[in-house]
């Protein structure tokens, strides 16, 4: 067990140490909801690739191609900015047996 600091001694949190360093981090096994991308009801717009706040959703050529689960939290922003009708990201729950 870690020895517990005092309160005055423990580091601030938050410091990023390094620029781009996102990508190595796989944080997509806290999520609970899940983006499910429907490909026939995509009208590729983008938005979704845009406004991703971990850049989980994939993209190649110009074109959407699919969601990144090992960086996706679930946040449902992307399923938000859908424009499309019926919607082309729909969020799920995480089934257990995927976890």
């Amino acid at each position: 067990m870690s020895k517990l600091l005092p309160w005055r001694e423990v580091p601030s949190a938050g410091w990023l140490e390094e620029k781009g360093n996102a990508e190595e981090y796989e944080t997509g096994d806290w999520r609970t909801i899940k983006p499910i991308w429907l490909k026939e009801h995509c009208i590729q717009c983008l938005r979704c690739f845009v406004y991703c706040p971990d850049s989980a959703i994939t993209a190649e050529n110009g074109r959407v191609t699919g969601v990144d689960y090992k960086h996706c939290k679930g946040c449902g922003i992307c399923a938000h900015e859908c424009p499309s009708k019926p919607k082309a990201l729909e969020m799920v729950a995480e089934s257990a047996d995927e976890l």
